[in-house]
């Protein structure tokens, strides 16, 4: 009985650097089971890309020169529910993960992953599972599970306004002050008042901590 031949998964690849694009391109091509289909070096040529071509997985840097990894993710994840994110990134930061976590990113592992494991974690995000590297990832689960055990979530204190509210969304989503600020058609000045006094009911010091308190009154 002949063997059914598997379809081959099907990649975008998007970084802003040429050189990491090629390398990735030359390590993948090499592995019949990986087809390169696409590729992109700014948010929204990914989600152009993304768009036209329904990859089965996008490998995905953090920050793009026209904006954020994250946005692009929650873009794509919204018009192609099939497709799934892997965050091919040099940015270990707490932040950086809960944004990308929160984005509906089903990967997050560093660019000094070796090929091996690379190749591995496609192959398990393709097929459902998610890959989120404990080394990277420990700090903010840590974060998270704080907020669930009753300390520093903000219980018993005046409740967020809703343009504070909407502060919080757009800082879970790893947005910086002044994106924040253009969302919101506000300046800077106004957006650093509206983060020291959500800070303050909070009880919070940092944007780590409000991304988690964000993702664990989502759950």
């Amino acid at each position: 009985m002949p063997t059914l031949k598997t379809r081959a998964i099907r990649l975008l690849l998007v970084d802003d650097h040429e050189v990491v694009r090629v390398g990735l391109r030359t390590l993948l091509s090499e592995h019949p089971e990986f087809k390169i289909i696409g590729e992109a070096c700014t948010m929204n040529e990914a989600v152009h890309q993304a768009v036209r071509l329904r990859p089965d997985v996008v490998l995905m840097d953090a920050r793009l020169p026209d904006g954020s990894g994250v946005e692009a993710c929650r873009e794509i994840i919204d018009v192609c529910p099939d497709s799934r994110v892997i965050f091919l990134t040099s940015y270990a930061d707490d932040d950086s993960i809960l944004a990308a976590v929160v984005a509906g990113a089903q990967g997050y592992v560093l660019k000094e992953i070796d090929s091996n494991a690379l190749i591995g974690a496609i192959q398990a995000v393709s097929e459902g599972q998610s890959i989120l590297d404990p080394i990277v990832t420990q700090k903010a689960l840590t974060w998270i599970r704080g907020f669930g055990s009753g300390r520093n979530t903000g219980t018993g204190t005046e409740p967020l306004s809703p343009q504070e509210e909407r502060v919080l969304a757009l800082v879970a989503e790893g947005k910086t002050n002044k994106e924040i600020a253009a969302a919101l058609r506000l300046s800077d000045k106004t957006v650093k008042n509206y983060l020291a006094n959500m800070f303050q009911k909070l009880h919070i010091t940092r944007r780590t901590q409000a991304a988690a308190f964000f993702i664990k009154r989502q759950s």
